[in-house]
């Protein structure tokens, strides 16, 4: 699966703008991945219903992901809950060589992972899927990735239950990118103007 290279302004919610450049600050202060316990993020619980956490079972070879959050709306895209579980099994082998190279990457670069994903509800409605992937470090490697998940649709509402098992249609893959470009917020640089002597 190839991924482009791309900097934050690839992600195209301002909600998921917000989240990246909180993981942004973190990095760039630490020259490090940043721990998932110094991730606070504005108005964090407004985003909760969005976002899944992940735990990496790095006992497995290679390293699994179990998923550690329950009753998002994307338990409702799946038709399930899956807190408990991991994330091959929950997806399943259909949609696992779609899905779990995004997760792998995300791993493998130890970098945000951005995709946009078409995807049609029951009703034919066209829906894009947003998936931003921000990994995080309790000091060797990979130990957990956040993932905000995103469905917007052009026509307007759509139906979320079972959006992603609902019919037999596959996601057509719309944009994966690897945001490794500009990783480092800087300050503004200063101007300094030289003195300017008033002649009469």
């Amino acid at each position: 699966m190839d991924f482009l290279s791309a900097d934050p302004s690839v992600v195209k919610s301002i909600r998921q703008r917000d989240l990246l450049n909180c993981w942004l600050r973190l990095y760039a202060r630490q020259q490090s991945l940043p721990r998932i316990d110094d991730y606070q993020p504005e108005r964090l619980a407004e985003e909760l219903p969005d976002l899944v956490n992940y735990i990496v079972d790095s006992a497995s070879q290679p390293p699994r992901l179990i998923i550690d959050s329950s009753g998002t709306r994307m338990s409702n895209a799946y038709g399930t809950t899956g807190k408990g579980r991991y994330l091959d099994d929950y997806v399943g082998p259909i949609l696992g060589p779609l899905v779990l190279p995004i997760y792998d990457e995300c791993m493998r670069r130890m970098l945000p992972v951005y995709t946009v994903a078409m995807v049609d509800d029951v009703n034919g409605r066209a829906v894009a899927y947003e998936r931003l992937l921000m990994p995080f470090s309790d000091g060797h490697g990979v130990t957990h990735i956040m993932a905000s998940l995103k469905t917007i649709s052009e026509d307007g509402g759509f139906e979320i239950k079972n959006l992603m098992r609902g019919h037999k249609i596959l996601p057509t893959p719309k944009i994966r990118a690897v945001i490794d470009c500009n990783l480092f917020h800087r300050a503004p640089s200063r101007i300094v103007a030289d003195d300017v002597v008033e002649i009469d």
